[in-house]
């Protein structure tokens, strides 16, 4: 500004990490990356999910949410801030494998605080780490179920996001995805009071995961035909220069291949000659190699009979099964200070399954039961090969 302040605008733009130059002409946050993503098959995807979102929260506090239809829109930063109120609950969860790009959901205190009374039954009127980390874990069980989702219509190899972290600021503090973005809202009802849930994909996140949604793969090449006939087809022999003519000091017949593609035969056109007639140019000095299908070991399973009369010898051997809940890392000073009540949250989400392992290598996975008084679980998938060698890297 020529007066040496700066606008509201900027000040809000600093403050959400929007540097200062993807201000628009008219002051407001407008200018950044441009993306290609297509509305459409992200609404398509929100729809299927809507019944998803409903099991899930209903699940999860035990209550009667009716999720409504979801809107997907293009937007940016403004234009949601005037949607928001002054302060809401955040959950940040970026996508970083598979695809790369920001990822966010934001609901009102309300809604955050209601989500955590249904869960733990007790009252609070504070948003806490308590009430954040309730609101993050459902936040996890939805995304979960967007990849399953996404997976099963266009496949994104390793699709993962980022531990979620929950915030609790004031609509202006908070970090959306610089330029356009997409924006989901969830309209959810219980008991006659209305709440929203806010999804804001980064558009570097929302362009491939649209494609892989309408069967494009960018990791694919495409492969056109060429025209031999066309000027501007690619002449294979133009990386061939050094053999049409032969080296000092070189004998004639090393060049047998060039030769014999120099002169066309009466009434034959040169390309023809070069492209036509390959067994020509081989027979005439260029050795051919052997190629041949490369075989790969069979690692489905199954023994052969002298195998099978082997493994009885040991049918009697015992080996010891365990049933691994989840893992995690903490610091020497997390764990000396832990005490009575802690609570240590596990990279597994709630309701993934457990891993079943012998001699600590895993074999299957399965799902937690109770028989009678004591704890079991009933599997559910057993490991491939494939699967097994893979667990061990």
């Amino acid at each position: 500004m020529s007066d040496g302040a700066i606008s509201q605008d900027e000040i809000d733009a600093l403050l959400s990490g929007v540097a200062i130059d993807g201000l628009n002409s008219s002051g407001h946050v407008g200018n950044g990356p441009v993306f290609h993503f297509d509305i459409k098959a992200l609404q398509q995807l929100a729809d299927d999910l809507r019944p998803k979102l409903e099991e899930n929260i209903n699940k999860y506090t035990s209550a009667q949410f009716v999720v409504e239809a979801p809107v997907v829109e293009s937007a940016e930063r403004d234009k949601v801030l005037a949607k928001l109120p002054e302060v809401v609950v955040g959950v940040v969860a970026d996508y970083n494998d598979g695809v790369k790009g920001n990822h966010l959901y934001l609901i009102s205190p309300e809604f955050a605080l209601k989500i955590y009374q249904l869960v733990s039954s007790e009252d609070t009127s504070d948003v806490d780490d308590m009430v954040l980390s309730v609101v993050s874990e459902f936040v996890a069980t939805h995304i979960s179920s967007q990849i399953t989702q996404i997976d099963s219509v266009g496949k994104i190899p390793g699709l993962s996001y980022a531990t979620p972290q929950g915030i609790n600021e004031s609509k202006a503090m908070i970090m959306f995805p610089q330029g356009e973005f997409v924006l989901t809202s969830y309209p959810l009802t219980l008991d006659g009071e209305a709440y929203t849930l806010w999804e804001c994909l980064g558009g570097e996140a929302a362009e491939p995961i649209s494609k892989a949604l309408n069967g494009e793969d960018d990791s694919t090449a495409v492969l056109t035909p060429v025209d031999l006939n066309s000027t501007s087809a690619p002449n294979p022999m133009q990386n061939m220069g050094g053999m049409q003519q032969p080296m000092m000091g070189q004998p004639q017949m090393n060049m047998g291949m060039g030769m014999g593609m120099q002169q066309p035969m009466m009434g034959q056109p040169m390309m023809q000659q070069q492209m036509g007639m390959p067994n020509m140019g081989m027979n005439m000095g260029m050795n051919v190699p052997n190629v041949q299908q490369l075989q790969y070991p069979n690692l489905q399973p199954g023994m052969t009979p002298a195998e099978q009369g082997n493994i009885s010898l040991i049918m009697d051997v015992f080996m010891e099964m365990t049933v691994e809940l989840g893992r995690t890392q903490k610091s020497i000073k997390e764990i000396l200070g832990m005490g009575e009540g802690t609570i240590i949250e596990l990279e597994k989400l709630a309701g993934e399954p457990v891993d079943i392992l012998v001699n600590h290598k895993a074999i299957a996975k399965g799902e937690v039961v109770v028989i009678d008084e004591n704890f079991g679980v009933r599997i559910t998938e057993i490991l491939s090969p494939i699967e097994r060698v893979n667990e061990l890297n």
